[in-house]
């Protein structure tokens, strides 16, 4: 990997990847967005891992796309390469995905800190979709998650001004879990990570899937999916162990099957 750093021991069950363009403020070209598809389709596959937290650094989590890569391109060109199959393929990873964001999550980098389940976001991150003042406008599901995260009036307002959002605001709209000092930010996604991953795997993807279900289907649907899941978790090991280790007052040892 030339552009990430990956632990997949980052601490108990849980992986760490940190995007790892700082000279680029992290902007995520096409080699960066492959090798974090590559290394979440491992870490999916490893069953030592409960819970993924991707992070950047201080100054940004990733300040957007690589504009450098795009800038001759052709509507065929762009079609023909084909970037956004990765994020489609991103969007499938089954463990839950937590976003420690500090400083700038900006265009692209806004999409992929939505793609996770989960954003941990220092006092200093700034969110925003700014393609327009490139000309362009969002592709990577910037109109679609940030609209259904803060809403339409507001979503507009960003999206058509290329204006930022604040941690303290991210978080009052409900695009972000908490927010906390700089300093804290690592052990804050860290110990979301950790009460997840305490829980059994099994059912925690499925109810990941259940959620994102909801933002993409009508409820009758999500409803039938829901009850599928809940039935699915039956066939679990870890469902006879949690119930058990209720009835009997004491911790369960979830084991992932």
């Amino acid at each position: 990997m030339e552009f990430i750093t990956v632990d997949p021991s980052f601490d108990v069950n849980i992986a760490l990847i940190r995007l790892n363009r700082p000279k680029d403020l992290n902007a995520l070209n096409l080699q960066m967005m492959g090798e974090i598809r590559d290394s979440l389709k491992e870490l999916d596959m490893d069953k030592s891992v409960r819970v993924i937290i991707i992070t950047g650094n201080d100054k940004a989590f990733a300040a957007g796309a690589d504009i450098k890569q795009m800038v001759d391109k052709t509507a065929v060109d762009m079609l023909t390469i084909d970037q956004f199959s990765t994020w489609d393929q991103i969007r499938k990873t089954k463990k839950p995905l937590i976003a420690a964001v500090s400083g700038f999550a900006l265009g692209g980098g806004c999409e992929l800190a939505m793609t996770c389940d989960m954003i941990i976001a220092s006092e200093s991150a700034k969110f925003g979709q700014p393609e327009i003042k490139i000309g362009v406008m969002p592709g990577a599901g910037g109109t679609q998650r940030l609209t259904k995260a803060i809403g339409k009036a507001r979503a507009m307002e960003l999206i058509l001004t290329g204006g930022f959002l604040g941690a303290e605001e991210a978080y009052i709209h409900g695009l972000i879990n908490k927010v906390v000092p700089n300093e804290m930010l690592m052990e804050a996604a860290k110990e979301l990570a950790l009460e997840i991953a305490k829980m059994s795997p099994i059912a925690t993807q499925l109810a990941k899937e259940a959620v994102n279900r909801s933002f993409e289907t009508h409820l009758e649907e999500g409803l039938l999916l829901e009850r599928k899941n809940f039935y699915l978790t039956f066939s679990s090991e870890d469902q006879k162990e949690g119930m058990s280790a209720f009835i009997e007052k004491r911790q369960p040892n979830y084991k992932g099957r």
